[in-house]
């Protein structure tokens, strides 16, 4: 094999590698960013070895120091998130749930049985994948309507606790003045006894006596 030939093998090697990194990337932003699995195309069940391993072939495949591709942080990041939340044994227990509950959902709408042969198909295993979507973002929309609730919550305690110690503090403050003017009071009331004379500066009105003609 010739020089030439040698350096267009080597290219078309290093194309192709390239073009395998583009699809992994692209295929890691078009999956379902809430389930793990569909990030690090796993399926349910597997051991936490396996989750290890899917991760450190794929991210030494699309790592931003290996591909130039401008979207490899973007997926990096993402197959990062996924991994973390399939080792995190409540993420996990969570989105099993979520899983099981579409399979559920899905079988109670077609009037299947646990037996049908149909839940071994291809069709429903798409079907699945994507009821599992709408149960996830279902969830996840309860989840923040609950936290919203919860932080409006905790807002009308801060606001109602706020008031509660500025009320205090204007208690304190007016209590303070009123202590700080005592003497000026008592000063001003001995001035004010001090100033009065026996009988006041009214004038006694006479009784006109009325003379009887």
């Amino acid at each position: 094999m010739s020089d030439d030939d040698q350096d267009f093998l080597e290219s078309l090697e290093k194309e192709a590698s390239e073009y395998s990194k583009d699809v992994e990337i692209d295929r890691i932003r078009k999956a379902f960013s809430l389930d793990s699995y569909a990030v690090l195309d796993l399926q349910p069940g597997v051991t936490e070895k396996d989750i290890k391993v899917q991760y450190r072939k794929i991210s030494l495949l699309i790592h931003p120091d290996k591909t130039k591709n401008p979207a490899a942080p973007d997926a990096f990041d993402r197959l990062k998130k996924a991994q973390t939340a399939l080792l995190d044994e409540k993420q996990r227990e969570y989105l099993d749930e979520c899983i099981s509950d579409a399979r559920r959902l899905l079988i109670r709408e077609h009037k299947y049985t646990l037996d049908s042969p149909e839940l071994k198909t291809e069709e429903f295993k798409v079907e699945w994948r994507k009821k599992t979507v709408s149960v996830l973002l279902e969830e996840e929309a309860r989840r923040r309507r609950q936290l919203k609730a919860r932080l409006q919550e905790e807002g009308r305690e801060q606001r109602k606790e706020e008031e509660e110690l500025e009320a205090r503090k204007r208690k304190r403050d007016n209590d303070k003045k009123w202590e700080d003017t005592r003497e000026e009071r008592i000063g001003s009331w001995r001035d004010f006894q001090k100033g009065r004379k026996p009988g006041g500066d009214e004038k006694k009105k006479k009784k006109k006596m009325k003379v009887l003609g």
